[in-house]
């Protein structure tokens, strides 16, 4: 599907059409079997990561001259969706390793940095991205992490801990964020002196601390990284010392698409799931499904998914527009799409529940799963009150 204008070509592409089979197939055969078992035990899915690899979309925003498979921002989109319709925890790890980890240095890293950590991304090493702290979520610029030049000028010395890190547990490569100390503008302007760092898992001083006992998409680990006089060499800063902060925001327009397609499949999922069980449930002589309550559940669930593709994909396509063709940023497109994807989300899974009944309330249906897993979308990249104001802001 495209974009002409302001409007959408509903007809897909024939690649997309066979990217969105592939991985539907993949998410029901693979996924599915494994998901509860993961979920209830808070296993990272490591072994359906290697057997997802083969398939090659691990690395759909990485240039082919260094691995990759690239595919357009639909399609990017149209993966994320299908995995979340299954597994929103593999969604959420596969949407770090290439929006905010691969796609960060695709389009930041020099040529040592993409030859070195892409191509180790293309071939399924896991990518995550660490900008949180303990009091520094939603205020991102409030970073406490403090990185400083050793004396020989080799290396940056990173000391702190970051909080919140998808992926922190599995990652081999890391777009990590701290302050640089020595920079003038530390200490003059709030986010004065972030800086952006490729971390390697091995570099000595490193080490994943605590993981995060949570809600939902609990087969994605979530850790606290523990920096104790980390060395990170100088060769590894993106963009210069202090040029951080806008790399880290301009990662999180393009993340917030990514977690506007989770939320995406997370409604399709639980929609699916109420439409079966409507068929197959039946009270006072018939299915639920054609009693009018429940008639009225089902439409408004597929109307409001399908408003917000439109978003997801129109958004998706300002981004490559925005990329490839030197149009104007995409910060509001993905803003009302992960507001409103994100919204849709939880009103869809709650409403599930409420279809399903009292067994929705159980692990017997994978629609109290879906439930948890729609909670965080209204959270992280981005609280759905933070998207209010970037949204407000581009229109004002």
């Amino acid at each position: 599907m495209r974009w002409i204008g302001e409007s959408l070509d509903y007809k897909s592409t024939d690649e997309q059409d066979m990217i969105r089979e592939m991985v539907r197939d993949f998410a029901e055969s693979v996924l599915a079997p494994t998901i509860e078992h993961r979920d209830k035990n808070q296993i990272p899915p490591s072994e359906e990561w290697s057997q997802f690899i083969e398939y090659g979309l691990q690395g759909v925003t990485i240039p082919e001259a260094y691995g990759g498979s690239p595919v357009d921002d639909i399609s990017e989109s149209i993966i994320v969706e299908e995995l979340a319709r299954v597994d929103p925890s593999f969604s959420v790890m596969y949407c770090v390793h290439v929006g905010l980890c691969a796609k960060t240095i695709a389009l930041h890293g020099d040529e040592y940095q993409k030859e070195t950590y892409l191509k180790r991304l293309a071939a399924g090493d896991v990518g995550a991205y660490s900008l949180s702290e303990a009091g520094a979520g939603t205020d991102a610029a409030a970073m406490t992490c403090k990185a400083k030049l050793s004396d020989d000028g080799t290396h940056y010395i990173l000391n702190g801990e970051k909080m919140w890190v998808t992926n922190g547990a599995q990652a081999k490569i890391i777009v990590l964020f701290a302050k640089d100390v020595d920079h003038p503008d530390y200490g003059v302007k709030k986010h004065g002196g972030t800086t952006a760092f490729i971390v390697d898992s091995s570099f000595e001083g490193f080490s994943v601390g605590k993981k995060e006992d949570k809600l939902g998409i609990r087969s994605s680990d979530t850790c606290t990284l523990v920096l104790e006089n980390c060395k990170v060499p100088v060769e590894n800063i993106l963009k210069g010392a202090g040029n951080g902060f806008p790399i880290a925001m301009n990662a999180l327009d393009n993340s917030r698409i990514g977690i506007a397609a989770q939320a995406l499949g997370i409604a399709q999922g639980a929609y699916e799931a109420s439409l079966r069980y409507a068929h197959e449930r039946e009270a006072f002589g018939k299915p639920i499904a054609h009693h009018q309550m429940i008639m009225g559940y089902l439409a408004d669930m597929a109307t409001k998914i399908e408003a917000s593709r439109h978003l997801v994909y129109k958004a998706s396509w300002s981004k490559q527009q925005h990329y490839e063709h030197g149009g104007p940023r995409h910060s509001k497109e993905a803003s009302m799409a992960k507001l409103y994807a994100g919204d849709t989300a939880m009103w869809v899974s709650e409403r599930a529940i409420q279809i399903h009944g009292g067994y929705g309330y159980t692990k017997e249906f994978p629609v109290e799963r879906f439930f948890r897993d729609a909670k965080i979308t209204q959270i992280y990249e981005g609280t759905q009150e933070v998207q209010r104001i970037v949204i407000a802001r581009s229109l004002l």
